[in-house]
């Protein structure tokens, strides 16, 4: 048997399970298809969690602005686990200024690296130019050394998302559930038969 990684993030449903069940609308659809989070508008209740069928989403239990014991300061048992209070100046370096320093009990999942888009945004108003695709990266598609996760805008046929999102090996996950889940995968091509095998060169032919 072989083993493939498939990442799975929060799909970005159009018909998103778990916004209707959100007592408190803390998840809401934005007019560019993206699933957010109200993080100060959550209050825990982890019907989103329940209701998602990828269960993509996460639940806090920790608060970001602590750290591990091995600072100075006053100290504190959470979940059985000693924290330190420390000044939040001491942290800042560490933190990015561009994400939401979420509090323990909220949810929590993938939002398409939303404050990398209103970045790109605020650049493509002031150059008054369209955005284009390398000049919005999401997270995991940096950091992938393989080059194997493509973000960008559907809606223009000349990107590189939408090229991919053309391929007949494209596929949604769980597609019977009509979620129209926006992020999608392309399927390995595999040839189980050995018989039709490429033959490796030999060392005249290389």
């Amino acid at each position: 048997p072989k083993v493939y990684y498939q990442p799975i993030p929060c799909m970005q449903c159009e018909n998103a399970p778990c916004e209707t069940v959100c007592p408190v609308g803390a998840t809401q659809h934005s007019k560019e298809g993206l699933n957010d989070m109200v993080y100060n508008r959550c209050v825990g209740t982890r019907y989103c969690a329940n209701n998602c069928p990828y269960k993509v989403r996460r639940f806090n239990f920790y608060h970001y602005s602590r750290t591990p014991l091995g600072m100075r300061g006053n100290r504190e048992f959470v979940f059985g686990m000693e924290y330190t209070h420390v000044k939040p100046e001491s942290l800042r370096p560490m933190r990015n200024p561009d994400v939401t320093v979420r509090s323990r009990g909220v949810m929590e999942k993938c939002t398409y690296c939303v404050q990398r888009i209103n970045s790109a945004r605020i650049d493509s108003k002031k150059s008054s130019e369209p955005i284009q695709d390398s000049e919005c990266v999401t997270a995991c598609q940096q950091a992938c050394p393989a080059g194997a996760i493509v973000f960008g805008n559907i809606h223009n046929p000349e990107s590189e998302v939408s090229r991919r999102k053309a391929s007949h090996r494209n596929y949604s996950i769980l597609a019977d559930l009509n979620t129209r889940p926006r992020t999608t995968y392309l399927a390995r091509v595999t040839n189980p038969n050995p018989e039709l095998t490429p033959a490796k060169p030999t060392e005249s032919e290389a």
